[in-house]
């Protein structure tokens, strides 16, 4: 029997986007889709300006996966948070937390505390990919293929000539 193994595939195949994952946040998955609706779509300072003056308790942990996709996307990429959007969120149940709670007679009852996964992507909007093909070489073969051995190089790579690379014979 041939085993076949599950490709997993990537839940944000572009460049241009960043996340953040908060996992195990005690509250009500219901709750916190009452927020993340509001804020689907929107760019990131109306989203801090929304969360900030909600009234509501998940507001908190929410604004804070904001902040941390945020910053993730100014880091790690070097995004401008001017130019963010929330691409998707999403709230997901996590497990629920069994505590018991002793009653009359000696009884317990059992109070179940639920636990969310909340996932928020960002999206930069004012970014660009390098093409490959405008900064190899002419060795290379141009669109044709490139050869990973290769080194890209820029145009004005020799600055002694007057033509730059393309005189080079």
């Amino acid at each position: 029997m041939i085993k076949i193994k599950k490709q997993k595939r990537n839940p944000y195949p572009t460049t241009n986007e960043v996340y953040a994952l908060g996992q195990h946040l005690c509250m009500s998955a219901h709750k916190a889709r009452r927020i993340i609706d509001q804020i689907r779509g929107r760019s990131y300072e109306e989203t801090l300006m929304i969360l900030e003056l909600m009234p509501y308790r998940a507001c908190y942990p929410i604004l804070k996966l904001v902040y941390s996709a945020a910053a993730n996307a100014s880091h790690n990429r070097g995004f401008n948070e001017a130019s963010l959007v929330i691409s998707q969120a999403a709230v997901n149940e996590g497990t629920a937390l069994k505590r018991l709670k002793p009653r009359a007679r000696g009884r317990s009852y059992l109070i179940k505390r639920p636990t969310c996964h909340i996932t928020i992507v960002l999206k930069d909007i004012e970014y660009e990919p390098i093409d490959r093909y405008m900064l190899c070489s002419k060795k290379t073969g141009g669109i044709k293929g490139i050869n990973k051995n290769t080194n890209m190089t820029y145009p004005n790579t020799y600055s002694n000539s007057s033509g730059g690379l393309w005189d080079k014979k």
